[in-house]
């Protein structure tokens, strides 16, 4: 059985608040809105809203029917279901502001929130995390327990503009510097998150956008697409069930068509597709792995969902339309890293992500080929990574992951 709950995960997954006061911004483009302090879930000690001021960040759509707000402790944190893009929150962990060694700052992926990706992977309930029974803990309280000062990011939109999401990472990387005193921060990103910390290391960036400004120690990859995707255009039948309305979908997430057959009849949901306008960073990921991996012609539509036009049951202009418009694949690739940021990977190889139609047509993790995850292109100094048995939504939580991450920070 298909579970959208699960993928939501992926695509990755209510006590009373006090505000305090804003306070004059820490930079010359970021202003402190809020500080929550009592009450906080999920064993956080402290959790800031700050908004960037920077031209850049234009207003982001969200999907009309209300499947992307913010909600619950992030809603209230944010105070808005939608929130402007230019907002973010910067959570800090126990012993953050008086622990030892270089600071660390954890990146969430697509669909997800410093809650449910570092802190209590079952905040989404079962199947959130990749397995039947999840966690109530996660990466924040095993690298806060080693004595590490540990800060995590909240980005407004689940599935954000990448150009936003490195400029608020490069902004989260400078308030905890100032908070801290630490001349660099260490940066764990996971999957969307790894992708954009990259992008930010690769000043990869619009004309309003900050260069790197040589403040990451190192930088540690969690099942990124560093190669790219093609998961959702590869086994499109499957995702669209779980997307559209019409039949019955209400995930979160992308779909590679623009419409389909649902109950005998067609429902055209452009604004939820990768063609639309509600999933602003999804198509930043995307690259074509048919040379590589072939594709899997026994599912519905299965070449006119890749390569686009109609299908018996599906009509779409397929991914490489969306590949021209959108990509930063091979940008962040031919940018490259800088020598002085050591950079390791962490790759899942068990595509047994629980209810869901997982990758199967090469080695992955269940959403990302492990080729994708691995792959050193543009990397110049790539420190010792890992492999480990795990599928896309254990690779934050799953003890042996937070081991090998915890040993590469020291």
């Amino acid at each position: 059985m298909f579970r959208p709950r699960a993928l939501r995960a992926v695509l990755l997954a209510l006590a009373a608040l006090i505000a305090v006061p804003a306070t004059a911004g820490a930079t010359a483009t970021v202003t402190h809105e809020a500080t929550f302090q009592s009450g906080i879930q999920n064993g956080w000690e402290r959790v800031d809203r700050y908004r960037d001021t920077s031209p850049g960040f234009t207003t982001e759509a969200y999907p009309a029917d209300g499947r992307g707000d913010q909600v619950g402790q992030t809603g209230t944190f944010f105070g808005a279901a939608k929130p402007a893009s230019s907002k973010f929150l910067l959570y800090a962990a126990p012993g953050a502001s008086t622990g030892s060694g270089t600071p660390v700052l954890l990146v969430h992926g697509a669909n997800q929130t410093a809650d449910q990706a570092w802190a209590n992977p079952n905040a989404s309930g079962p199947f959130g995390c990749g397995v039947v029974s999840c966690p109530s803990t996660g990466m924040m309280q095993e690298l806060s327990s080693r004595g590490k000062r540990v800060f995590a990011i909240g980005f407004p939109h689940r599935s954000g503009d990448g150009y936003h999401w490195a400029e608020q990472i490069h902004d989260a990387i400078t308030l905890i510097r100032q908070r801290t005193g630490a001349a660099k921060v260490d940066v764990v990103g996971w999957s969307k998150g790894a992708f954009n910390a990259r992008q930010y290391v690769s000043s990869v960036r619009r004309s309003w956008g900050t260069p790197y400004a040589g403040d990451v120690g190192q930088l540690v990859l969690l099942g990124n697409p560093s190669g790219g995707f093609d998961w959702g255009y590869r086994h499109g039948w499957s995702h669209d069930a779980a997307i559209f309305p019409g039949c019955g979908g209400s995930l979160n997430a992308p779909a590679p068509h623009t419409a389909m057959v649902c109950f005998g009849a067609w429902d055209t949901q452009t604004q939820l597709s990768y063609e639309g306008t509600a999933f602003p960073g999804a198509g930043q990921m995307l690259a074509r792995w048919d040379g590589v991996y072939p594709l899997s012609t026994g599912e519905q539509d299965w070449y006119t969902t890749y390569y686009g036009g109609n299908g018996f049951y599906t009509r779409g202009r397929g991914i490489q339309w969306v590949i021209d418009r959108d990509s930063l694949v091979a940008p962040i690739q031919a940018a490259g890293t800088p020598s002085s940021v050591p950079v390791r990977t962490l790759c899942g190889s068990a595509p047994t992500m629980a209810g869901m139609h997982n990758e199967h047509t090469g080695p992955s993790d269940g959403a990302v080929f492990l080729a994708s995850c691995a792959d050193g292109a543009g990397i110049a100094t790539r420190a010792p990574s890992a492999t480990l048995l795990l599928n896309h939504l254990q690779l934050g939580w799953a003890p042996s992951a937070m081991s090998t991450v915890a040993g590469w920070l020291g």
